[in-house]
């Protein structure tokens, strides 16, 4: 299950209604982001993320399938926040549950690693020297790269 939203999530509310009724499920994995208030050495106070709707909820669609297909999950989710976001505010929940903790893990790692190299979504970080775009990391490139 994919969602993009503007509004917060409770975590323990959102596994919860994943998981509820299902006893095949043996172990759940679970990535929650965050706003850092730090990034290059600099202060950062809020932070706004732009998407195209739409085209968004599609590419983290394709990346879901793509999990699904590599690992045997009985359930996932992935909710990505958008507009602006105050340092400390949740950015991004990824749960992966599945019969063994092993398959779990994997694919909540592999979500996270595509979903930071592939999600079209475009980061402007408001820092105590002004405005700044988010560029592509190289560590990022590389962290997903591990998946092909």
């Amino acid at each position: 299950m994919i969602r993009v939203q503007a509004e917060d999530f409770d975590v323990g509310a959102e596994l919860e209604r994943l998981t509820k009724g299902n006893t095949m499920i043996g172990g759940v994995a679970i990535f929650v982001g965050l706003v850092r208030d730090i990034a290059d050495g600099t202060k950062v106070g809020a932070m706004t993320l732009e998407h195209y709707p739409g085209m968004t909820e599609r590419q983290l669609e394709h990346i879901e399938q793509e999990a699904k297909r590599r690992w045997p999950l009985d359930a996932t989710l992935v909710v990505h926040r958008h507009g602006r976001l105050l340092a400390g505010d949740r950015i991004v929940l990824v749960i992966c549950a599945s019969a063994h903790r092993e398959a779990a893990f994997d694919a909540c790692s592999f979500l996270v690693d595509w979903l930071k190299t592939r999600a079209p979504f475009w980061k402007a970080e408001e820092t105590t020297e002004g405005r700044r775009w988010v560029e592509a990391r190289t560590d990022d490139d590389a962290a997903a790269a591990r998946w092909n």
